[in-house]
């Protein structure tokens, strides 16, 4: 089974890594995990007329860095092998776009992340991965 986990660094995105590695031993099969972090760059705009690109770009590695510890963290306590990607991008478009593109079984996101009223405005990203991407989404509190 092939699961990707994507990770903004929230609680709830924490919660749903540990879920992972439970679902990923009670399954007792081989199991591909992928971590993914997503960082939307359109609000950079204004930054980028004062900023090299290759700063904004290290910026947001370390920031998807820093954000995906503590999942790592939970998978490896688990025993579970994982493999991670950093994108750059509309954040529910570029993790549907790798579930396509890498053919997962399974989306398992927290439902609550790092965002607040943009979000209740536009839509949760957890609300627009569910309702479009092909494969089956767990959603985790």
């Amino acid at each position: 089974m092939k699961i990707l986990l994507p990770v903004d660094g929230s609680k709830s995105s924490l919660n749903a890594a540990k879920y992972v590695g439970k679902l990923a031993k009670d399954l007792r099969s081989k199991c591909a995990v992928t971590l993914i972090s997503v960082h939307d760059d359109a609000g950079l705009g204004h930054v980028k007329q004062f900023v090299a690109n290759s700063v904004i770009d290290d910026y947001l590695r370390e920031l998807s860095e820093k954000e995906l510890k503590g999942a790592q963290k939970a998978l490896d306590a688990a025993g579970v092998k994982h493999s991670m990607v950093i994108k750059r991008g509309n954040i529910a478009n570029e993790i549907i776009a790798l579930a396509n593109k890498e053919k997962f079984n399974l989306i398992v996101m927290g439902s609550k992340g790092r965002s607040g009223i943009f979000d209740t405005m536009m839509g949760s990203v957890a609300q627009r991965v569910s309702n479009t991407a092909k494969q089956a989404v767990l959603l985790i509190k």
